[in-house]
């Protein structure tokens, strides 16, 4: 195990890392591990250890796993995950799971699989990101104890006082997609997280993000969003409506976003570029 490092967001998962802590050195003898202060900790924690590790282990949610990733983009190193956030949407997707048996299988496997990754004004996405109406969401959500009660508790309430974003587009032939909407998302996998399927049919290694437009829609409509949201049916209709891109420019009149759930300032025009195949995860 000399070759792999743990990187550990301590205030992930209700801050209960010391049993995973407890497992791993019972099971690796002498891992190498960071339990990670800031941002800027984990990568210097990365960089000081960068020529002698193959593989990274981020414990934590879809924000940790994307700052410890932001690091290996076009490189040759590899992610792993253990999952230990809110949604763990992207650990959802690459079919990481809460077992720490199984994942020290896969580090001795070693095997291994490029991904796409893209960036939103320069700022790196691995998941999904998003404005307008989730982007205040995760706003208000930082400031709950989380979980998932919270969060729809925290959705319901910015639903019905929330006022629409207005999307223009630069080049013409998206312009007739300009309007206001609720929400904008920027998908490279399927899901938010807690299997909340916002682009069922996105792939992380085509090249492509979906970009999903949706407008302000009735009470009535809210209980079917939700139901084909968590069933992965969502789809285009009159509310919805998805746009396979790998590179697009346009203005929005907000600055909050979420970058795999995680609040950012961002100011338009915005740039979202696709970055193929610029990650390896392990699988």
């Amino acid at each position: 195990m000399e070759k792999v490092a743990f990187i550990i967001n301590p205030f992930s998962a209700k801050k209960n890392y010391q049993p995973f802590l407890n497992e791993l050195k019972k099971k690796v003898g002498n891992p190498l591990y960071y339990i990670s202060e800031s941002i800027q900790g984990t990568d210097d924690f990365i960089q000081q250890h960068f020529n002698e590790i193959d593989i990274f282990v981020a414990i934590g949610g879809d924000g940790t796993i994307s700052t410890v990733a932001k690091n290996l983009i076009n490189t040759n190193k590899i992610l792993a995950i253990f999952p230990a956030g809110s949604g763990n949407g992207f650990s959802n997707e690459t079919r990481f799971s809460k077992n720490l048996g199984e994942l020290l299988e896969k580090i001795a496997s070693k095997k291994s699989r490029k991904i796409d990754t893209f960036t939103v004004n320069d700022k790196l996405s691995i998941n999904v990101s998003g404005t307008g109406f989730d982007g205040k969401v995760v706003k208000e959500f930082e400031k709950t104890d989380r979980g998932f009660k919270n969060y729809i508790k925290v959705s319901l309430k910015t639903f019905f006082n929330y006022k629409p974003i207005k999307v223009k587009f630069t080049d013409e032939a998206y312009q007739q997609y300009d309007g206001k909407y609720l929400m904008l998302n920027i998908a490279n996998t399927r899901q938010f997280g807690n299997n909340a399927y916002i682009a069922p049919n996105a792939s992380k290694s085509d090249g492509l993000v979906d970009m999903v437009l949706v407008k302000k829609f009735p009470l009535t409509y809210s209980a079917l969003f939700a139901f084909r949201m968590f069933t992965k049916k969502l789809k285009d209709d009159d509310y919805v409506t998805y746009l396979p891109v790998s590179e697009i420019e346009f203005k929005v009149t907000t600055k909050n976003w979420h970058l795999d759930g995680e609040f950012n300032k961002i100011k338009s025009p915005i740039h979202v570029k696709v970055l193929p195949a610029s990650l390896t995860i392990l699988v």
